[in-house]
């Protein structure tokens, strides 16, 4: 999308004063008010596209528990991971393509068409006579979703300092694990709905989810924020502050063109693959508790009801915590150490959920586990996000990082088997596993980028990432 008349004056102003401290030209009031006005705009709006997002993907779990299961015989061989999985397919796949058609279209414009045909086939999936079309709308869900979360990260990259990063990942991420937390409790109350127009209540859950997320997407085209440059609710003074307090950050704030010299370069960066690395071992066990606790629950002897109330307070939980973390984390600007600390509360947390034989026991190792890696995805974003320059770059590593996050999916659908029912002790050490290799992965970025800091700063290499008195954050 060709930026606006407006903007583009904003640009050419902008161009001109990148040399220069520019951001002494704003007085700080003004700075705070445009900073709190953007976070208005974007924080809420993106945290409510999320949730619906993190609601219609793991709700199968869910109406698989209120009867799905019985209607559609899920119970036949691996009909259920089947359904699980086929999502993960699609969303892996197009990751790339849709970031790159993100930046022509507009994320406005981009990001709500795919709200919109995602809760198209979320409403299908209520009117489904069979299991094959069960599979074929989950597999149109992993199709649309596929470009939200690296839309989403992208855009918040481009509208904030490095230092301001993780809260507001951490906001939109959080606001979705607290839905999703308590989207059991609203499925229940759904499926009270039947049996009024003649349909059982798990396709009450898909077809009033569905209609939400249409409506989300009606309002997502109308106030959706778009990048800095492509603004439409800022003045072009507040526009020029934003773009120069970015620039003099990273000096990234002009977006550049996409070539295949540049797209070899970037996929040629081992820190980007082990960022990917690291969402997907952070994600196997944020996964593994959206698709599986109500139904754990249900295996230490709790009723359906109640199963799935208990579902709730881990993701509360979670969420006051991983806020928590993420203020540390920017006002100390550590990202590896309390990547590290919260990796080791999920291992904690699962040790606890695999070995102990009393129910409230396991169920506070499901809140650590729960603590810990919610507050870890957000990290990792940042940490990936803090230490990449260039939008074209942005463009790849997001996109990367988000299909690495489903390849993280498909893992945990796969390793909680049907066949290891009650403690599903193979998918608790599959995900231990995971967070042991993430803590591999922070120790080898870390002593890279710690490297290259020395190095430049004694004038033994170029300017790192391209990009004068740039450094890697740690």
């Amino acid at each position: 999308m060709a930026p606006s008349p407006k903007s583009s004056k904003v640009f050419a102003e902008h161009v001109e004063d990148v040399e220069k401290d520019v951001l002494q030209e704003y007085p700080p009031e003004i700075e705070k008010n445009t900073i709190r006005l953007v976070d208005v705009r974007i924080l809420p709006l993106l945290g409510l596209i999320f949730s619906v997002a993190v609601v219609d993907r793991i709700n199968t779990g869910v109406a698989r528990i209120a009867g799905m299961e019985k209607d559609l015989r899920l119970d036949i061989g691996n009909r259920y991971s089947i359904v699980a999985c086929i999502y993960f397919i699609p969303y892996i796949l197009l990751q790339l393509p849709s970031n790159m058609v993100l930046r022509k279209l507009g994320a406005r414009t981009w990001v709500s068409v795919c709200v919109i045909a995602w809760g198209a086939a979320q409403l299908g999936m209520g009117f489904v006579p069979q299991w094959g079309y069960l599979v074929l709308c989950r597999t149109l869900l992993g199709v649309f979703e596929a470009g939200l979360l690296p839309a989403l990260v992208f855009v918040i990259s481009t509208w904030y300092k490095r230092d301001e990063v993780q809260k507001r990942m951490a906001a939109f991420y959080l606001c979705s694990i607290f839905m999703g937390g308590f989207s059991p409790i609203f499925g229940y109350a759904l499926t009270l709905i039947a049996p009024r127009g003649g349909l059982n209540g798990w396709q009450w859950i898909f077809i009033i989810e569905g209609i939400i997320t249409i409506f989300v997407g009606l309002i997502t085209y109308i106030f959706f924020p778009d990048f800095p440059d492509n603004n439409r609710f800022l003045s072009p003074e507040q526009t020029k502050l934003v773009l120069d307090r970015v620039e003099q950050d990273r000096g990234d704030s002009i977006p550049d063109q996409m070539t295949r010299e540049k797209l070899r370069r970037h996929m040629s960066d081992w820190t980007m693959w082990a960022f990917a690395l690291m969402m997907l071992c952070a994600t196997v066990p944020a996964y593994a508790i959206g698709f599986f606790v109500p139904i754990i629950l249900n295996s230490m002897g709790y009723h359906l009801r109640d199963s799935l109330l208990l579902s709730a307070p881990p993701s509360l939980f979670a969420v006051i915590f991983a806020f928590g973390f993420a203020w540390i984390s920017d006002r100390t600007r550590q990202r590896a150490l309390i990547i590290a600390i919260q990796t080791m509360l999920t291992i904690v947390g699962l040790s606890v959920t695999a070995y102990s034989t009393n129910n409230g026991a396991r169920y506070f190792g499901l809140c650590l586990t729960n603590v810990g890696a919610c507050s870890t995805v957000p990290g990792i974003l940042s940490y990936s996000a803090n230490n990449v320059v260039s939008h074209t770059k942005r463009t790849v590593s997001t996109a990367v990082i988000a299909a690495f996050g489903g390849i993280a999916g498909v893992f945990s659908t796969t390793v909680f088997r049907q066949e290891d029912y009650p403690r599903y002790l193979n998918g608790i050490w599959s995900t231990m596993g995971c967070q042991f290799l993430l803590l591999v992965l922070l120790a080898m970025t870390s002593y890279t980028f710690i490297r290259r800091n020395r190095l430049a700063r004694e004038g033994k290499i170029g300017p790192l990432e391209g990009q004068p008195g740039f450094y890697y954050t740690i």
